[in-house]
Parts: C-alpha cells; structure tokens; sequence
C-alpha cells in the first residue's frame, strides 16, 4: 500500500516536472507571468510557429500550470496562479547558483549587469512614494494594460527614443520590464544615458514585484496588493 501511495503521487508531482521541461515552455510560461495572451501573440513573441505553440501550452494545460478562455475566434491563456510563477523563480534561482552556464550566457549577451546599477523593490517603491523618481515601463503596451507598477510611465523600448520629451530632465528614472533577463530595461538604460539622463534599472521586472507583495495596477486603474 504504501509503495502505491508514494508511486502514484510522486506521479501527479512529475506531471509538473515534465510540462515545465522543455525551454519553449519555460518561456511562455515567463510570457504568461506578465498577463493574459493569445495564442498568436505568444506565437510572435516567442518565435514559434502557432502549432508549435499552441501544442507546447496543451501541455501545460494539460498540467493544469496555466488556464484558458475563448472570446470570439481567440483563446486566451493565463497562470492558474501566483505558484506557478513561484516554481518558475525557483527553477531560475536554482539554476542561476548550481549551473555556471546560467552566468556565461548572461555575461556574453548582456555584459556586467552591475554596471547599469540596479535599483532593489524596496529603494524604487520608497523613492515613488516619495516622488523623487520617474517609474518607466518599457514593455509592451498590451503588458502595461495587464497590470504596472502604480505611478509608471508606459514607454515601449521601441519608442522610447521618439518620445524622450515625455520624461521629466530632473528626476532619476528607474526603467523596469518582464524581469531580470529581459533586455528592454538594459536598452532603455543605455539609451537614456546617452541622451543625459539620470537612469537605473529595476533590479527584476513586474512579476517578481507582484509577488513580493507590491501594488500592481490595471489600466482600469484597479490597484491590488497579493
């Protein structure tokens, strides 16, 4: 009996092992992390194909990791909840301190990160309260909708430099985006720097935020504490 007992529930455990094992799954669940979206736009995002990634999110449907809806002809996916971003952190921290590879491949694209001196939650939620720093959001704008921090300024890196005049000169501003490997954030860094600007980057993005237990707001003006 108790041979079965163990067998059949470390079964149901690798269920979720499995779904999470592959790197076009981590990725979409990273994706869904930042809000709701369809198939196609986490397709385009990730590079896939719509059957590739409509067959990669089934699976993890399937390990009931993430939920879904259909409105009219597009279904939507989302995280069945606030632990399944949990086990993603967890797997990157767990790789990021067992697995030197984790700190060649960040070091060949994305140089020393402490040189853009990031800015820790706690620093960048007292100085927006306090009102001394500009809070910009470099993600995509169907991202911000979904949930920002409160007070942030919705740029998309890809704008950013048309729209400069938008920024206040006096104010340091802190740039966040999807979290800590998201490279929108780092470009957004440097291209304020060479335009003379004060800038820093958040030191993760808006999920780790949110779970830390920070406000997020919708573009409803919605503002929930988890």
């Amino acid at each position: 009996m108790s041979r079965a007992f163990k067998s059949q529930l470390y079964e149901q455990f690798a269920r979720v092992t499995k779904a999470a094992s592959s790197p076009q799954r981590l990725e979409l669940l990273d994706l869904l992390a930042q809000g709701e979206r369809t198939v196609e736009a986490l397709a385009e995002a990730t590079e896939q194909s719509i059957a590739n990634a409509s067959h990669h999110l089934q699976v993890l449907k399937q390990a009931r990791l993430i939920a879904s809806r259909k409105a009219g002809i597009y279904v939507h996916y989302r995280l069945t909840g606030p632990e399944v971003f949990s086990l993603l952190r967890s797997v990157r921290v767990l790789a990021e301190q067992h697995l030197t590879e984790v700190d060649e491949v960040v070091r060949r694209y994305l140089g020393n990160r402490d040189d853009l001196e990031p800015v820790s939650r706690e620093e960048l939620a007292c100085r927006a309260q306090a009102g001394d720093v500009t809070v910009l959001d470099v993600r995509p704008a169907e991202e911000y909708r979904a949930g920002h921090i409160p007070g942030a300024l919705s740029i998309p890196v890809e704008e950013l430099s048309q729209r400069l005049t938008e920024l206040p000169r006096d104010k340091l501003i802190v740039a966040y985006c999807r979290g800590p490997y998201c490279v929108y954030a780092y470009q957004a860094v440097e291209l304020l720097r060479t335009q003379g600007r004060t800038a820093q980057r958040l030191v993760d993005g808006l999920p780790e935020w949110r779970a830390s237990g920070f406000p997020v707001e919708t573009s409803s003006g919605q503002v929930a504490t988890p």
